[in-house]
């Protein structure tokens, strides 16, 4: 009786996982659509979907808004952001999920290595003191993806200094540097003494989607997917990961490898993030927990799950920042913040705070 009852509740689980997950595709696609026809400017629907027809499809009763100010708001620059935010909220709710399993600890980021003050320390070299100029435009962003990313790899390198790194290590190296960086962007921000140079360091650290471009775009967006799909590819590893290394081993697998390769591919994805985006914080942190504590702690369902959620969750914030403010916009990371750190304390109060569960 107890087997068949099991079994039931399975078939149950399964199916109501199968009608969220498409309901999600759904409503991310639904989100792309109606999240372009948000912003400052009073454009109507028909003009917003007729400029967006004419350029997937190039059909010909479109011909008329080919170009002009019209075309150009809508697909120069609402699309863009649209899809950069789906792209910058999929990466982030991923990199969380597999940071939470590398290091087995569920106040885990997609920042937890350092990468955010490698990346804030980055951008300031770029903007107080001209590094990466030969980058042009993009000099911020790619001093900052480069910070990022050389974080991660010292944390990496540190942690395996004097033996093989352990979730322990890796947590202890990613705050060491990060407190190295922050020490040398308070260093620079105090010996400049550029309050222009400030004020572009501070705004940049709260995390915009402003400036998409479709030339980033079409480079995050192949990324971001290629990883998700990774990673969901990898399920299997990843709840190994939160069994620990004694009991893989038993199993007969090794993971020290598998844990850098996880972590050097999660640095790549939230650098390109950071690169296009700014920092934008709690989306890796608060979606997890919000899917683990409705469908478990199974990575084959958290990864797609968290994906299109997050995705969905950066793009309407967006919306809101758009048109919260009269005449102009609210940085995206203040709002994420505003939101995820109550819901956050709400998860702790709540739930049983770990890897999924209940009470």
């Amino acid at each position: 009786m107890c087997v068949k009852e099991e079994k039931e509740t399975a078939v149950v689980k399964t199916s109501v996982y199968s009608i969220t997950l498409v309901g999600l595709f759904i409503g991310l696609l639904a989100t792309v659509l109606a999240a372009v026809t948000f912003g400052n400017a009073d454009i109507s629907l028909k003009q917003v979907y007729s400029v967006i027809g004419y350029e997937l499809f190039h059909m010909e009763q479109f011909s008329d808004y080919a170009s002009g100010a019209v075309h150009d708001v809508v697909w120069l620059i609402r699309f863009p952001r649209v899809i950069l935010g789906m792209a910058v909220g999929m990466g982030l709710a991923v990199c969380g999920v597999v940071m939470q399993a590398v290091v087995k600890n569920p106040l885990a980021d997609p920042y937890i290595l350092g990468v955010s003050s490698g990346a804030s320390l980055g951008a300031t070299l770029a903007i107080l003191l001209g590094f990466g100029a030969m980058f042009g435009s993009n000099s911020v962003g790619v001093m900052a993806f480069i910070g990022a990313v050389a974080t991660s790899f010292a944390v990496l390198f540190i942690s395996n200094l004097g033996g093989r790194a352990n979730a322990g290590k890796l947590i202890l190296a990613g705050m060491a540097i990060s407190s190295v960086c922050s020490a040398f962007s308070s260093f620079l921000l105090y010996i400049e003494n550029d309050k222009n140079g400030i004020e572009a360091v501070t705004y940049w650290t709260m995390g915009s989607l402003g400036g998409a471009k479709w030339e980033n775009v079409i480079v995050i967006v192949p990324i971001i997917f290629v990883g998700t799909i990774i990673f969901w590819t990898q399920f299997r590893n990843l709840n190994l990961l939160l069994l620990g290394d004694e009991v893989s081993i038993t199993l007969g697998t090794d993971l020290h490898k598998i844990r850098l390769i996880y972590m050097m591919l999660a640095s790549f994805m939230v650098g390109f993030a950071v690169y296009c985006a700014g920092m934008i914080g709690f989306v890796g942190l608060i979606i997890p927990h919000a899917v683990r504590m409705l469908f478990g702690t199974d990575h084959k369902r958290l990864i797609p799950l968290c994906a299109l959620l997050g995705a969905i969750f950066l793009m309407w914030s967006d919306v809101i920042c758009r048109i919260i403010l009269r005449n102009a916009e609210m940085p995206i990371g203040i709002f994420v913040s505003l939101i995820g750190a109550p819901c956050f304390i709400y998860l702790m109060i709540h739930k049983s705070y770990g890897f999924g569960g209940t009470k």
